[in-house]
């Protein structure tokens, strides 16, 4: 089989792409993430695809960022913190062609990140969006946070990631994280027709447009890799992994327990 984590299926010219773990919430583990690589990569480069589609499985979340249940100080996978999180990244921006997160429930912690690279984001009427880093003892130092704060402004962005709170998708579209958000029975049928209609455009402006887009944030780029050493150092202390310690017991963290 030549995907265990994902789903890759081709609708009129629209690529799916699905990560197929609904057990875990759509957490991804390294393998999810080289897989993920992959097929963004197949559909990107693939002439008879005008559009790209990032989903989750099930009714419950888009995607809920990194299985912890693979994570005790590193993740499972290659990568500075055991997943190629910043290729993953990577292949989300320099796809040459739209790519539509299509969040019908949870886009939390690092599925949130992956919304808002994304190039369009419709959601459900059921879609929660949120971050959970520093309840989690965890943090997204690149595009996460940096160009989140483009996309919804500082303020805003700064109250995600500092108050760990929870947002509605009409909050979403209100904030600029997301396009629209309809109703959860008429998700995939929207999410299908804004990829038929990008399909209609000429695909060479499309790829043009979207390099300009990123241009002026590409240095987001390296920051990302080198926040992603501190995180790794950030990971081998007490404080981060009393996070984890603390889901895994159903308690409260107690952070400021381990400052030095």
């Amino acid at each position: 089989m030549e995907f265990e984590d994902i789903l890759y299926d081709v609708r009129n010219g629209v690529a799916w792409i699905t990560i197929n773990r609904p057990e875990k919430m759509n957490a991804f583990r390294g393998q999810t993430c080289d897989e993920l690589i992959k097929a963004l990569n197949r559909a990107a480069y693939d002439k008879d695809i005008g559009a790209i589609v990032l989903a989750g499985a099930g009714d419950r979340a888009f995607c809920t960022g990194g299985d912890q249940s693979a994570h005790d100080g590193n993740y499972d996978g290659r990568g500075t913190i055991g997943l190629p999180i910043e290729e993953l990244h990577a292949a989300l921006r320099d796809a040459p062609k739209p790519v539509i997160a299509r969040v019908q429930g949870y886009a939390i912690g690092g599925g949130n990140v992956l919304c808002t690279i994304c190039d369009l984001t419709i959601c459900s009427d059921k879609a929660q969006f949120g971050q959970v880093g520093p309840k989690m003892g965890s943090v997204d130092p690149g595009y996460g946070t940096a160009f989140l704060a483009r996309v919804v402004g500082e303020k805003k962005a700064r109250e995600m990631w500092y108050m760990c709170r929870r947002y509605s998708g009409a909050e979403a579209v209100a904030m600029g994280l997301a396009n629209v958000c309809v109703p959860h029975d008429q998700l995939d049928a929207e999410v299908q027709k804004w990829g038929e209609e990008l399909c209609e455009r000429s695909p060479t402006a499309l790829a043009i447009a979207k390099r300009s887009f990123n241009m002026d944030t590409a240095h987001q780029g390296g920051i990302s890799g080198m926040g992603m050493y501190a995180l790794k150092m950030y990971y081998d202390t007490a404080e981060s992994r009393e996070g984890g310690n603390a889901l895994r017991e159903k308690r409260k963290p107690e952070f400021r327990k381990y400052i030095k």
